[in-house]
């Protein structure tokens, strides 16, 4: 999420595209974006341009050596009448052919249209956009680019007409470090959205795989065949491209499927699900897939796509995945079968309850993250619970930042959970066999499982209670009597 300074910058140049005749927000957000990952191109460019001088190795850029006007830092400071002619004719043009004509980028690059209605505004806009403190810097290792998109969507009041809505930066970075990609992973988003889970894996890649790149046929993965992310909606497909071109991920896997139909033919494909599937979101029932029907016949996207994440994945993958709590607890033939099916026919590894107020001020809805992994032949012991109840912001819709976080607290202990064996049901995390979990009709709520510790408190006897109520009654009869004959 943005705040302070970055936050009054935006709104500034959001009232500039109003004053200036562009009053559609959608058509605000996506010239907006443009913009921003237009800005970040050269900035990313600069950037390996410097460290090549430093290395004193040969880097080839993707802007040509004899067109300098196509870069943000060179167009940026010419006239108005200059600059538009250059961005209308030159720019957009070119940013449509990004990596050759199959790519991500110029696959959903290539609708973008250009819409700014004067040099006077776009300018100005240009000028505030130099004036954000490192939005798209390739040195800011935030998905700030997803976090200014986000933050422009809740100008539009909605979540998304399908029910969904951007996981909180935080949230995502997270359930990564629970999930510790290695370099060998390939990784899907079936329900991708901005691409910030895909993201956020590339930079704790970088963080704690650095020597990967110096490995030609692992840096090829990375930039080719390590993530994937599919999506409906075509402006989340070009946020989606944007943002992982941004990161230096060359060629991604970002494309448009209904994840949940038969188009998608995925089967035993990836090691590595990270998402937030969306939950409610309208379904075309009879196009979804028929397998997915054999685990779990229903029309609840969030059931379906549990049973996606299964089909995708290969043996030994592992899941983690945002889900509403009736999942956990869901009394109907479709919840039952897919807590039964992960817990029976697979292992269920953690199951991480979250305060309701993480995805305001979008939904209020409480949610969980459950951590599995696809074994096709049952394997679930002991499951881990942990009761997360503050995430560092406040829950309501505010999200101010607070001092009280779980966070760091969780991921301790997800990384040594051979410490947990002993904790009792009262603390914060604990274990519980599978045994149990089968008795309680595959309920997979923390509180079915949490002990609460009761305090003894002595209290006063009845005699000596009585007594004190008469004392007060007789302090006010004297104080009634002490009115009267003032009277």
């Amino acid at each position: 999420m943005i705040t302070g300074e970055l936050r009054s910058k935006v709104d500034k140049i959001w009232e500039t595209f109003w004053t200036g005749g562009i009053t559609n927000p959608l058509t605000v957000i996506e010239q907006f974006t443009y913009l921003l990952y237009i800005k970040g191109l050269d900035d990313r460019e600069l950037k390996k341009e410097r460290d090549s001088q430093i290395l004193g190795t040969e880097y080839k850029g993707i802007f040509p050596g004899d067109k300098p006007q196509l870069r943000w830092s060179h167009f940026s400071n010419t006239g108005p009448e200059e600059m538009y002619q250059v961005i209308s004719q030159e720019v957009f043009p070119f940013i449509k052919k990004i990596g050759g004509k199959d790519s991500a980028y110029s696959t959903y690059l290539k609708d973008s249209v250009f819409v700014i209605p004067t040099p006077s505004l776009l300018s100005r806009v240009v000028a505030g956009i130099n004036a954000l403190p490192d939005t798209t810097s390739s040195q800011e290792k935030k998905d700030t680019l997803g976090d200014l998109y986000e933050y422009l969507l809740s100008k539009l009041s909605t979540s998304g007409t399908n029910g969904q809505f951007r996981t909180p930066r935080h949230i995502i970075d997270m359930m990564v470090s629970l999930m510790k990609p290695t370099p060998e992973d390939i990784i899907v988003d079936p329900a991708a959205g901005s691409a910030g889970f895909l993201v956020s894996a590339s930079e704790y890649l970088r963080a704690n795989h650095a020597d990967m790149f110096h490995i030609q046929g692992l840096r090829e993965h990375f930039n080719k065949h390590m993530f994937h992310g599919f999506e409906i909606d075509s402006t989340m497909l070009r946020i989606g491209a944007m943002n992982m071109m941004l990161h230096d991920v060359d060629y991604p896997n970002i494309s448009y499927r209904d994840s949940l139909s038969e188009q998608n033919k995925d089967r035993d494909m990836y090691t590595l699900v990270l998402a937030n599937p969306p939950f409610k979101g309208s379904l075309d029932y009879d196009a979804v897939s028929d397998d997915l029907l054999r685990i779990t016949k229903t029309k609840k996207t969030e059931i379906l796509f549990l049973g996606l994440f299964l089909q995708m994945l290969k043996k030994g993958g592992r899941a983690a995945a945002i889900v509403p709590d009736g999942i956990l607890f869901g009394s109907s033939n479709a919840h039952k079968a897919i807590r039964k099916e992960i817990i029976d026919n697979h292992k269920l590894d953690a199951v991480i309850k979250m305060p309701s107020g993480v995805f305001k001020p979008y939904a209020g809805v409480s949610t969980a993250i459950l951590i599995f992994t696809k074994t096709g032949a049952g394997g679930t012991d002991n499951v881990w619970f942990y009761d997360m109840k503050a995430d560092g912001y406040s829950l309501d819709d505010k999200r101010t930042p607070i001092d009280e976080n779980d966070i760091p607290d969780m991921i301790e202990r997800f990384n040594n959970l051979d410490k947990e064996t002993n904790r009792e049901r009262i603390e914060q995390s604990f274990f519980v066999s599978v045994d149990e979990i089968r008795e309680q009709k595959y309920d997979l709520s923390i509180n079915k499982y949490k002990k609460v510790e009761y305090e003894e408190v002595d209290y006063e006897t009845p005699q000596v209670l009585v007594q004190k109520i008469k004392n007060l009654e007789q302090q006010i009869l004297d104080g009634l009597n002490g009115i009267e004959r003032m009277m």
